[in-house]
């Protein structure tokens, strides 16, 4: 399969600001800060992690802000793109490989380590995500 580039030429601007996104994240789950989580998502932007489907600004804030008191207190998150490429002037999908470092460690485990799909959509003048879905990165 093939993916055609966009009509119009894509600014480095706007590969710039896509390749932002999953900073923001980062910066947000570093603040324990549930709000800022949600806000890089578009107003109807979906979360699929494993056993979980969020879907809306509120649901995906509401989740991460008990996450943030529960199983993801004081854990950190990387990722770093293998993936990068513009569907469309306005939509580009980033693949990433990282996961969650659970409190105390200084690196990620391997079990721990999964691949996300970054839907990222230009809202409203800025690049929110518009769906996300990460999925362990080897098999059980």
């Amino acid at each position: 399969m093939t993916t055609t580039a966009p009509a119009s030429p894509v600014t480095d601007a706007d590969k710039a600001a896509v390749a932002a996104v999953p900073g923001r994240v980062v910066a947000a789950w570093a603040a324990q800060d549930g709000a800022a989580f949600a806000s890089v998502f578009t107003p109807d932007g979906t979360m699929i992690l494993p056993g979980f489907y969020r879907k809306g600004v509120a649901d995906i804030e509401a989740f991460m802000t008990f996450a943030f008191q529960g199983p993801y207190k004081d854990t950190r998150v990387t990722g770093t793109p293998i993936d990068f490429r513009f569907l469309t002037p306005d939509t580009a999908v980033v693949i990433t490989e990282g996961g969650v470092i659970a409190a105390g460690e200084t690196e990620l485990s391997p079990d721990r380590t999964i691949r996300a799909t970054w839907v990222v959509t230009r809202h409203e003048g800025d690049w929110k995500l518009a769906a996300y879905q990460n999925s362990p990165r080897d098999p059980a």
